[in-house]
């Protein structure tokens, strides 16, 4: 195997320490939380606190586990990489 081969292959990031992984939840749900409550907060606003709830929710909980967390795990190993290089 050439070293350039060597070189090109991914390097291996650990997971995120508790505070980091903290950070990446809010960083995608306060933001997403905001929006959703100004796109659909004036429908919602007649309804139960608790049904309200669990509609931010349902629509909230896709949007960062598939959408957001991953270009943010992405972010922080680009980050990571960037720290460890210099």
């Amino acid at each position: 195997m050439s070293d350039q081969a060597t070189t090109q292959r991914p390097t291996h990031t650990p997971p995120p320490t508790k505070h980091q992984l903290a950070l990446m939840i809010w960083l995608a749900v306060f933001p997403t939380l905001t929006v959703i409550n100004l796109v659909v907060g004036d429908w919602l606003v007649t309804l139960h606190p608790v049904l309200r709830t669990f509609i931010l929710a349902t629509i909230a909980v896709p949007i960062v586990i598939y959408g957001l967390m991953p270009h943010l795990h992405r972010l922080r190993a680009i980050l990571l990489a960037r720290l460890v290089r210099n």
